[in-house]
């Protein structure tokens, strides 16, 4: 009896062990596919988006960014919400947006245009910050030893065309022009940067440049006035006050008769004759990509190189090109309405 009783204890016992060690081998086995090749499944996060102003390109940087990131998060069985605020075109609103942005502990913040940049700059070095439609970084975040990356928070994409080649552009269009008037907006950083970098590559090529520069909305009129005076034609970088005021500039230049070669398609459309544009859509595109990488793959934002828009196109506008009397060569595609 106690022998049985004996073996019936060591039957017990083995069975214990048995799956205690069963238990152990179940926690070691391989893990699933995603996890064994170093892949992270997304989450749930939250972006916060602050755009300086509405206007056409900046409107399709933030439509591309957001149809991109929620396409690969939501392809990995993820999502996304989107917080977009418009700062109106006040940077002291930018401010109070980043604010509330980091306030509300967001998980990536998307700063469209510079205000917008330099606001999320000083309101966080925590939160991963994305650039987009900002010209140059070194210029707006006042690194004077610009490299390519930021070494901070903060990387994004540029909507900077090469003034080279723009310079080239012009000079395609109006060999015969003597005087180009340089018309932008003193607040902006980077379209001060674009003046300066252009305004030598005209004068190479024979042009006599003059700045004009508005402080702001108010005077858009008035100085566009001076500078269809003293121009035979107008250059316009890329330029968020410029852009958000078309209808004023073009009621002074188009009876004026003087010509405007912008920086970017949405002025263009409005009051320009020309433009070397990119896409803004696929620049939001591309920031979107970046953000992916940093929220689902564990990027750092500060080893990203800022990335530019793969593609430009000579474009005009047709309608100011007739009404000017202004046959583009071939090679221009026309803007659609």
């Amino acid at each position: 009896m106690k022998k049985k009783l004996l073996a019936a204890l060591l039957a017990g016992v083995m069975a214990v062990g048995l799956t205690a060690c069963g238990g152990n081998t179940s926690t070691d086995a391989p893990a699933a596919d995603g996890e064994a090749n170093g892949e992270s499944a997304a989450g749930s996060y939250t972006v916060g988006v602050c755009q300086l102003v509405q206007h056409a390109a900046l409107d399709a940087a933030t439509q591309g960014f957001q149809d991109k990131l929620t396409e690969l998060i939501e392809a990995d069985g993820g999502t996304v919400t989107f917080d977009v605020k418009n700062a109106s075109g006040e940077s002291a609103n930018c401010a109070s947006i980043i604010n509330g942005f980091v306030s509300s502990g967001v998980d990536l913040i998307l700063a469209n245009a510079t205000a917008s940049l330099q606001a999320a700059q000083a309101g966080t070095t925590d939160i991963p910050i994305l650039g987009t439609a900002v010209t140059d970084y070194g210029t707006a975040l006042g690194i004077d030893d610009w490299t390519g990356t930021t070494g901070t928070n903060i990387s994004g994409t540029a909507d900077l065309a090469p003034l080279d080649q723009q310079a080239a552009m012009l000079n395609e269009l109006f060999p015969d022009a003597k005087t180009v008037g340089l018309l932008y907006c003193s607040a902006e950083p980077n379209s001060k940067y674009q003046i300066d970098t252009i305004k030598p590559m005209l004068e190479e090529k024979g042009y006599t440049c003059e700045e004009f520069a508005f402080a702001d909305s108010n005077d858009v009129a008035s100085v566009t006035t001076s500078a269809c005076a003293a121009s035979d034609v107008i250059y316009i970088p890329t330029d968020n006050t410029a852009a958000s005021c078309t209808e004023a500039i073009r009621n002074v230049v188009v009876p004026a008769k003087t010509p405007v070669v912008a920086g970017e398609q949405g002025i263009c459309s409005g009051c320009g004759v020309a433009t070397l544009s990119i896409d803004y859509h696929q620049l939001g595109e591309v920031t979107g990509e970046m953000a992916y990488d940093i929220l689902v793959k564990g990027a750092d934002p500060a080893t990203m190189e800022i990335k530019y828009a793969p593609d430009t196109t000579k474009m005009y506008n047709a309608d100011i090109c007739q009404e000017l009397g202004i046959t583009p060569p071939d090679g221009y595609t026309a803007i659609e309405a």
